[in-house]
C-alpha cells in the first residue's frame, strides 16, 4: 500500500513561503508582512514535538491517566558547517494531572520514542535525541509560563 503525503509550498517573496496540505491546513515559513513564521528547521522540531505529543497523550488516555495539560519543549543544536543539520535534539515533556502515575508516563514516552513516533524514528538515525519529563504540580486551569 502506498501512503504518499503531499504538501504544496508557495513562495510569498523574500524568504517567506506557505505550505499547504491536501485538506487546506497551512503553515507560514519565514517572516511575511511583519508577521514572524517558523523556519523550516524549526518546523522539524515542531513536527517531532507534535508527533510524540499525540502518542503520549493517546497512550495516557488509554491507560486512564488523568492528564490535564501536556507541553513539549523541543530544542535542537545545529552543526556549524553546512548543511547545518541538527546534531542533538532534546525533548522535554511537562505534564500536569492530579494522580498521574510516573511509571505510566515513563512507559508512554518510551513507547512513542521506540515504536510509534515516525518523526523520531526518522531523525534518530542521524541525530542524538534525548527525552526527559517532569510531572508538574496540580493543574489549576492556568499555567505560569515562568
Amino acid at each position: 500500500m502506498e501512503d504518499w503525503r503531499e504538501i504544496n509550498v508557495e513562495w510569498q517573496g523574500g524568504g517567506a513561503f506557505y505550505g499547504t496540505n491536501a485538506s487546506g491546513g497551512t503553515v507560514q515559513m519565514g517572516k511575511m508582512e511583519g508577521q514572524p513564521g517558523l523556519s523550516p528547521m524549526e518546523l522539524v522540531l515542531a513536527a517531532l514535538g507534535g508527533c510524540t505529543g499525540v502518542d503520549v497523550a493517546s497512550i495516557l488516555e488509554k491507560k486512564r491517566q488523568p492528564l490535564q495539560e501536556l507541553r513539549i519543549q523541543v530544542r535542537g543544536k545545529r552543526a556549524e558547517t553546512y548543511p547545518r543539520r541538527y546534531t542533538e535534539i532534546e525533548v522535554q515533556y511537562l505534564l500536569w494531572g492530579d494522580g498521574l502515575d510516573e511509571e505510566a508516563v515513563r512507559r508512554a514516552i518510551a513507547l512513542s520514542e521506540e515504536k510509534y513516533c515516525s518523526v523520531s524514528a526518522m531523525l534518530k538515525t542521524s541525530v542524538d535525541i534525548r527525552f526527559t519529563y517532569r510531572i508538574m504540580e496540580s493543574y489549576a486551569g492556568t499555567i505560569d509560563q515562568n
